[in-house]
């Protein structure tokens, strides 16, 4: 697949930012794009002129990017052929393999197991899952118990909610894939908040729509702007509950007056986790045709694959006849399992948030020692600061933090266009002394970004 120069010029954004060589700061710039999947494998990149035209640099400058990632072995080379995208042979193929048991791992914003809790879920499944041997074991809209399992999560936040409202998927990117191909066709218009969680990005993306970010200001959605953006768009996702990656909540206000005139689906995965304050109510609770999207991966495991889709009827039947394209129903045992970890409100409970809490206030205490410079609000709820630096460094930080032992998301991943760059994502879902030592490791990364140093590691994906 050939790729562009002015594609690749929208995605490496303001590249030109920041102290150090030129060609350097766009080869880092590439080579993330290749390692976050937005350059995917094989693809081939324009030429250096070419590239040079709409970057409105050298060709000098492109041409040494170029040999970098060659050298690098991101870049693939031929006589009289574009350069192709692969990896280094020595990538591990897999995120782990390899990895220092030392390092720290905050690319991902997800609390590790419960191992009581789950246990008990599972030992209440496996009494259950002899009742449905009977049948086929193939099921399109989910479980009964479960799908009246969510329901009641529902019905307990104020939204009157019946099973037949509820599609049992595997997990909440499962959800928004499924209604991203069955709503969407090549080249409609997504509405997105700015920045918002990149895995939905690229379902966009895949799904050949052209995205319309609309900015998250510090006091979080505008309203108007919303509501411009949304009348050329198809679909709006937007993520109202203690946003990813900022962690801002949308006012009752906003919600009550924001009928946009698309389809609108709403990412709830994090509501349970309101860390000050009252879990809010859902937002079809003031928006009625909002389309509905949850999972368990953050209020109780990510390896508890289970989501769901609550939506009118007539939504779900048509998103059933599309389903058997990707798979043919989400596990029984799992399914039972998630039933009774919702019947037994153990999402969001107590002990976890307060745990929460805990880690929050280590994490701000540690930047406020180690890196005072660094603006990163409190948000109300969820698992992750917004942390902004004073200069554009958060893709070369992520380069170069690993050989400090530590792998973080830079910005840009939850934009579109190189934005960003001047913020990180942190999460609070570690220990507060391991969450101590990882900001003492950035602080170390940052200081030697600052004396000119690069990074070689492969950054992780992003949860």
């Amino acid at each position: 697949m050939k790729i562009s120069a002015h594609a690749v010029a929208r995605m490496v954004g303001d590249w030109q930012e920041g102290p150090g060589p030129g060609h350097r700061r766009l080869s880092d710039r590439l080579r993330l794009l290749v390692l976050d999947g937005r350059l995917c494998l094989g693809a081939e990149l324009p030429g250096e002129r070419d590239l040079a035209t709409a970057l409105g640099t050298s060709r000098t400058t492109v041409g040494a990017a170029y040999r970098t990632l060659v050298e690098h072995g991101y870049l693939a080379t031929r006589a009289r052929a574009r350069a192709t995208v692969r990896l280094p042979h020595d990538t591990p193929s897999e995120r782990g393999a390899g990895q220092d048991p030392a390092d720290i791992d905050l690319s991902f914003a997800a609390p590790p197991a419960p191992s009581e809790i789950l246990h008990a879920a599972f030992a209440t499944a496996l009494e259950q899952l002899p009742r449905h041997f009977e049948r086929h074991g193939y099921d399109r809209y989910g479980t009964a118990e479960l799908r009246e399992a969510v329901a009641g999560w529902y019905r307990r936040r104020g939204l009157p909610t019946a099973p037949d409202h509820i599609m049992i998927t595997s997990g909440a990117q499962h959800a928004l894939g499924l209604l991203a191909r069955t709503l969407l066709s090549p080249r409609d218009r997504v509405l997105i908040d700015h920045p918002t969680y990149p895995h939905a990005i690229r379902v966009f993306t895949e799904a050949r729509a052209r995205l319309l970010p609309v900015a998250l200001g510090p006091s979080g959605w505008d309203a108007e702007q919303l509501l411009t953006a949304a009348r050329t768009a198809r679909l709006a996702y937007l993520i109202p509950d203690f946003h990813n990656p900022t962690g801002m909540f949308m006012p009752a206000e906003v919600r009550r007056g924001l009928r946009l005139p698309c389809p609108t689906i709403v990412d709830e995965t994090l509501a349970d986790l309101a860390l000050d304050g009252e879990r809010p109510e859902p937002f079809a609770a003031y928006v009625p045709a909002a389309i509905s999207v949850g999972s368990v991966s953050k209020s109780i495991w990510g390896g508890l694959r289970i989501g769901w889709i609550r939506a009118e009827p007539a939504l779900l039947a048509r998103l059933a006849q599309a389903r058997p394209a990707t798979d043919l129903g989400t596990p029984v045992v799992e399914q039972l399992a998630t039933a009774a970890l919702l019947n037994e409100h153990r999402t969001g409970h107590p002990d976890a948030l307060e745990q929460l809490r805990v880690q929050r206030a280590a994490l701000r205490d540690a930047l406020a020692e180690h890196l005072p410079e660094v603006h990163a609000p409190c948000p109300a709820g969820g698992v992750t600061l917004w942390a902004g630096f004073p200069d554009p460094v958060g893709s070369r930080l992520a380069a170069i933090a690993p050989d400090h032992g530590l792998t973080i998301a830079a910005g840009p991943r939850f934009g579109i266009g190189g934005a960003f760059e001047r913020h990180v994502r942190l999460p609070y879902t570690l220990p507060p002394d391991r969450l101590a030592e990882a900001v003492r490791r950035l602080a170390r990364a940052h200081r030697a970004l600052t004396r000119g140093a690069t990074g070689t590691h492969t950054p992780a994906p992003v949860a």
